[in-house]
């Protein structure tokens, strides 16, 4: 990979500028400038993966639980109007140009997406400014740890999203209980979240994003991998459709130093056993 490239995926801020809740990024899997959209603030989240960037300890200084959505909408229509002169600040200068376009607006941040109160309105505000730049090709992307899907403010706004070139990346990471308390770091069942993003994709096709990654210098063990294969098996048999499962790793400092990004071979791997069940997959190392 281009080093120019690595640079431009490990830049990874949530904060640019004086800017409060958008920001722009070159995703790796979106191939393109993403702009995020950070609804929590405070760095609240329903999961504390053991492969997170973001230091839950250190919460912003004046951050308001909730985001000003008159804040936001201002912010997001600003930044989409300059959006082709980000490519002359000192952080974006060196990305190659197959990588300079707008691929999505996307809910991210420093938190479940799906778990602030404001998520709905959000998506109605996003739409909305979608629609009055013509960005019709442009996609709004949830990126989502599937752990509120089924609640029925989300659901609606997944209506909304369905109607505006949506797409939902829901987290799947483990095949057992007892790896998913271990990377995810949390006590929830893993059957529930099999089942919110069961529900969510028997609607419409959605993405599996999985990250794998070493901990303590030692990759996910076979029975493991076995385990999440099967259960991205499961999720077919019971009406899910997949579009897309993304095989991808750490590219970016964890907050604990003992996490570490396996192999692109071992990634392939992983990616090979998905694809023999005929569901698509990507490797992003």
């Amino acid at each position: 990979m281009d080093e120019a490239l690595k640079r431009a995926f490990s830049y990874h801020p949530r904060q640019w500028r004086a800017l409060r809740y958008v920001y722009p990024v070159i995703a790796r899997r979106s191939r393109g400038l993403s702009i995020g959209i950070n609804l929590s603030p405070t760095a609240a989240c329903t999961f504390a993966c053991v492969y997170c960037s973001i230091d839950r300890s250190e919460v912003p200084e004046g951050a308001d639980p909730l985001p000003d959505l008159n804040v936001l909408n201002c912010e997001l229509r600003a930044l989409l109007a300059d959006r082709e002169r980000l490519f002359d600040e000192p952080e974006f200068r060196a990305v190659p140009r197959e990588y300079r376009r707008l691929n999505d607006l996307a809910f991210s941040g420093d938190g479940e997406p799906t778990a602030s109160p404001v998520f709905p309105d959000a998506v109605r505000l996003v739409a909305a400014a979608r629609m009055d730049f013509g960005l019709t090709d442009v996609k709004i992307v949830l990126i989502t740890n599937a752990s509120c899907l089924t609640r029925p403010a989300v659901i609606e706004a997944l209506s909304v999203l369905d109607a505006n070139n949506g797409e939902i990346w829901a987290k799947l990471d483990a095949g057992t209980q007892q790896h998913f308390e271990r990377i995810n770091g949390v006590r929830l069942p893993l059957a529930m979240i099999l089942d919110n993003i069961l529900a969510t994709a028997r609607v419409r096709p959605i993405v599996l994003q999985s990250m794998f990654v070493r901990l303590e210098g030692q990759p996910p063990p076979p029975d493991e991998i076995n385990a999440y294969v099967e259960r991205v098996r499961g999720l077919v048999a019971g009406g899910a459709q997949i579009a897309l499962v993304q095989v991808y790793t750490l590219a970016r400092r964890a907050v604990h130093a003992d996490v570490s990004p396996l192999a692109p071979a071992e990634l392939e791997t992983i990616a090979a056993a998905v694809r023999a069940l005929g569901v698509p997959a990507e490797v992003f190392p």
